[in-house]
């Protein structure tokens, strides 16, 4: 699974390096496109950063034009982040691009198969999750 998923990596990075895009900045701009804006504090588990990395990515989206960032209405302490009408005509192709390179590397799947391969690992990481939060709670996570 490692392997499947290294090459996966290695293949997506490629095409995703062309546009001048990092991984966490795509990864922060597509899960605004489709979730709409985020406190800054949700977008980071969702994208797999820590709370320093993601206020980084941020700041450098935000320098870029990419995203805006302001305070929330009703709690000053949140940052929302959202993805003003630059942000969206830069990313939106960049997805769509995205999503044809995982279509190539799904290729040899049929629909049932994708379909049959999704649930599973949705199963498996539910599992895997559940499993590190157990240990997480046992004081664990660092070993």
């Amino acid at each position: 699974m490692t392997k499947a998923m290294q090459a996966i990596t290695r293949y997506a990075l490629a095409n995703l390096e062309e546009t001048g895009l990092g991984l966490s900045d795509f990864a922060v701009l597509e899960a605004l496109l489709h979730k709409g804006p985020l406190p800054v504090n949700v977008i980071g588990p969702k994208v797999n950063l820590t709370p320093g990395s993601i206020s980084v990515a941020v700041d450098r989206l935000v320098s870029k034009g990419l995203v805006s960032r302001a305070e929330c209405s009703q709690n000053r302490r949140v940052r929302i982040v959202a993805l003003p009408p630059h942000g969206e005509s830069v990313i939106k192709p960049i997805f769509r691009a995205h999503v044809e390179t995982m279509e190539n590397v799904f290729a040899g799947l049929s629909r049932q198969e994708l379909r049959q391969l999704e649930q599973q690992l949705k199963r498996v990481g539910k599992l895997a999750e559940s499993l590190f939060e157990r240990r997480v709670e046992k004081g664990h996570a660092g070993e």
